[in-house]
């Protein structure tokens, strides 16, 4: 049986109904940093589990609740989640030493409010970052990623798309 996932990054602090009929359908939400506002968190949570990590701009109350890094496994496939983690080829310092050490299957990062999914073959991982669900920042299109983890697998990757306004 396969894992329904929703990843989604940088809400700066916005959730709204279609963002949450998405997380419905999900087995669980992924949230990728800067989420603002812990009311977002617990609009999530009435619908749906929860994994997420803190982003630069989240305060005290946030980053008491979630770590800047989630390491786990989703069926067999290794998920490291971490705000601020760059991309294959231009990864932050603190994340190249790491995924030299022990890479996982699947690297999630938010940030930078450009969605990208591109496979890195040096570290043998696919890299994910759903760009930003919220209206805060320069992105025209809000943006989240839909996809389903079966086994070893990753598949069914979808992209959701919203108006700004």
């Amino acid at each position: 049986m396969s894992q329904k996932i929703l990843l989604l990054s940088d809400t700066h602090g916005y959730v709204d109904e279609k963002i949450l009929t998405y997380c419905q359908q999900a087995d669980e939400v992924w949230h990728a940093g800067d989420i603002g506002d812990p009311e977002v968190i617990r609009k999530i949570e009435s619908v749906a589990v929860v994994r997420a990590v803190y982003g630069n701009i989240d305060g005290r109350e946030i980053r008491n609740l979630y770590p800047v890094d989630e390491r786990f496994y989703a069926e067999d496939v290794d998920v490291w989640i971490t705000h601020i983690g760059g991309y294959p080829g231009r990864y932050e310092p603190r994340v190249r030493e790491q995924l030299k050490l022990n890479p996982p299957k699947l690297f999630i990062s938010g940030h930078s409010h450009i969605l990208k999914v591109q496979y890195d073959k040096k570290n043998r991982l696919l890299h994910m970052n759903p760009g930003a669900a919220g209206k805060n920042g320069f992105h025209k299109v809000r943006t989240m990623l839909r996809f389903e983890i079966e086994g070893s697998d990753i598949k069914n990757l979808e992209v959701i798309e919203f108006p700004r306004r």
